[in-house]
Parts: C-alpha cells; structure tokens; sequence
C-alpha cells in the first residue's frame, strides 16, 4: 500500500507541473553601486532610482516575448580592492547588462571583468574619462570631468573674479584627482592660480586643508570629494570662518550636505546632473512619483538618509535603467553580447535629457545644473544652467 501511494504522488506531481505551464522568463539587470564605504551614501541613492524604475517597469517585451526584469544587486564597498569580486558576482548571477557605479574608481577597476565576461556596463554618475577610453564595452549617460571642472573654474572667474584658487582631493582616488587636475588645467586658461593639496585615506581631521585654504588667500574653494568628507569640510569651513565659497562636483549633490550645512555660514555651490522644477510633464511625473515612493516605503527612505529630498544621482538611475530597457529591446535579445552590439545606436530620452552615446560610448551631454544650499531653510536654491562654452 505505500508503494502505491508514493506512486499516486508521483504521478500527481506530474500533473500539477504540467498544469503550471512554463515559467516567466527572466532578464537580468545588474546594479554595482557602493552601499557602504566612502560612497555608500550615494551609491543608495542611486541604487534608489534603478529600484523605484523598477517598481513602475517591472516587465519589458523582448522579441515578442515578456519577460520579467529582476534586479540583482552587489555593494562594491566604494573600493577599488573589492571592485572584481563584486563583479564577478553579477557576471555569475547571469546578467544581461550591468548598471554602475557611482564612483569613477570603483568603475574602472571592474572594467576589465565585465570586458572578459562580455557583458556590457553602463556608467550612471561616473564622470571620468578613463571608464570608457579604449573599450567598447563601458557606456554612460553623465557628463565628464572635463566639462564639469571647466564649468567651475568658469564659476569661479565669473561669479567670484578668482584670482587663486584652492583645490582638495583625496590621495589615489581617480575621480577627485582626475576632476582637480581638469580644473587646474581650465584655471590656468583663465589666468587662476591653483594651490592644490591631496588628503590620504582615513582622514577625518581637515581643519589644517581649511586653514591652508585661508593662509593661501584663495578666492574660491573647489572640494570634489565623497559626501563622508564633504560633511567634515563643511565642519571645519564653519569653525573656521571659511569666508570664501565651496565649489563642490556632482558627489555633493546630497541630503547628507543639505544636512551639514544648515544652519551654517558656508557657501557651497554644487554642479549637478539634474534639478527639481522643470515644468516638463516627465519630470513632474518622477518627482511626485519617487517622493511618494520614498514616503512609503521606511527603507527606501532610510537609504535616502531619512528623509523625502531628491538627489539628482536617483534621477539618473532612474534614467539608466529605462536606457538599458532600450538596449535589451534593441537588441532583441538578452544575451550580454547582444546587448553590447546594440547600445552604440540605443538612444533614450530622459527625465534628464536626451541619451546618444558618441564613439566612445559617452552620452552628448552639453549641460550642468548649478545650485546653492540655501543655510537657513537647509534646502537648493537653483543658480544656474551651464552650457559648454
């Protein structure tokens, strides 16, 4: 009698699976961002944009066929060191395309994994040249650092009259290194001489960079650091009466410095990839949209740093992942290496304007946002657009 029965069961597993039908099929959208370390704040954030696309496009049709889009995503700690691991597991996980990283370091250290497992990446808020020189496999859809530090060196003729400017970076870090010397070099174009200063790693004291800055007589301040030191700048720019502006790159645009700067009596001036306030239907659709978003969901808000403000780092997630949708449709196809095929002539447009990748796989972006803390409310204040000259 138990023999039968374990042969009935059988047999009505059978059935039931066949009842089941196939299961969705699946494509795969890795997400490399720092969750912890230096950048783990806006790595969150920008992570936070992918998710909420996600929650809104959560299919898309490939060839006829609908698939499911899962998110798998890896904290690369905001390190060089830990960056080939963490790819390493998108790539084992079967990834279709990967988005990331906020952090132009983290992103060139992994370059060469993805190169050697074919799978095509796409750089969100990683502004150095060197993601994309001399491959084919790394796209993104930020401007670079060349723009960037020519706009604040521009800034700093024209809003300020510099005549010497100071300029912080942390020692071995690619991306404020690499955005100091571009605007050291467009500086010295306009006639500003630069002190330049690195920090190292583990620095958590900067009152003697800031008394350097004084001691220089600088007109202008230019901080293209992490959001973690950017916090213990503008500590030691208050303690110590700075009395001149921060010119600060995109990694300030952050609650995190809205947060350390309220209240104060420092004035920082932020370039940045995207602003609130845009009539445009797109855009006001996102931004009630990724509020409420935030508002209902606790850890959503937790990675946000607790509170409703909408960092222009969640905006381009949000626009990367729409462009990877493109891709995959483009290609039809969720093979990496069709999907590598069919992104050089993938175009998108955004909640942050139009995305067309040049030769090098770069988006044409020909456009910043400027904007100021505001001390006393603790929120921006929009300054300007800045077009390349």
């Amino acid at each position: 009698m138990k023999k039968i029965v374990s042969a009935a069961a059988v047999v009505l597993a059978l059935v039931l699976a066949g009842c089941g039908g196939e299961k969705e099929p699946v494509v795969k959208i890795g997400v490399y961002e720092p969750a912890s370390g230096d950048n783990g704040a806006g790595g969150k954030q920008e992570t936070l944009g992918i998710q909420y696309a996600n929650s809104i496009t959560p299919k898309v049709e490939i060839n006829g066929k609908e698939y499911k889009v899962q998110l798998e995503i890896v904290d690369n700690e905001s390190s060089n060191d830990k960056a080939v691991t963490a790819a390493s597991e998108l790539i084992s996980k079967g990834v279709s395309v990967v988005l990331g990283s906020y952090g132009s370091g983290v992103s060139i250290a992994a370059s060469d994994t993805f190169a050697a497992a074919n799978v095509p990446a796409i750089g969100v808020t990683c502004t150095n040249p060197q993601v994309t020189l001399g491959n084919n496999h790394y796209f993104r859809i930020c401007f670079l650092d060349p723009f960037q530090g020519s706009v604040h060196a521009n800034l700093a003729n024209e809003q300020f009259g510099a005549k010497k400017a100071y300029a912080l970076a942390k020692l071995g870090d690619d991306y404020s290194v690499g955005l100091s010397n571009y605007f050291i070099e467009a500086c010295k174009r306009l006639g500003i001489e630069v002190v330049f200063e690195q920090f190292p790693d583990g620095t958590s004291d900067f009152a003697a960079y800031v008394a350097n800055a004084k001691n220089n007589n600088a007109d202008v301040f230019f901080a293209p650091t992490s959001i973690e030191a950017a916090a213990l700048i503008i500590e030691q720019a208050n303690t110590q009466e700075l009395g001149i502006p921060i010119l600060a790159a995109d990694t300030w645009d952050s609650n995190v410095i809205l947060s350390a700067a309220k209240g104060t009596n420092v004035d920082i001036y932020v370039t940045t990839f995207f602003v609130e306030g845009s009539t445009d239907a797109k855009v006001v659709e996102f931004v009630d949209g990724f509020r409420k978003y935030l508002n209902s969901n606790a850890m959503a808000k937790t990675n946000n740093g607790g509170d409703d403000e909408i960092a222009a780092v969640s905006a381009m997630g949000f626009d990367a992942y729409y462009t990877a949708l493109a891709a995959l449709k483009a290609a039809n196809s969720t093979k990496p290496e069709d999907v590598k095929a069919a992104l050089p002539s993938t175009t998108y447009t955004g909640i942050s304007g139009s995305i067309t990748f040049d030769k090098n796989g770069d988006a044409l972006r020909d456009v910043a946002y400027i904007k100021k803390v505001n001390a006393q409310t603790g929120k921006w204040d929009f300054i300007a657009v800045q077009k390349v000259r």
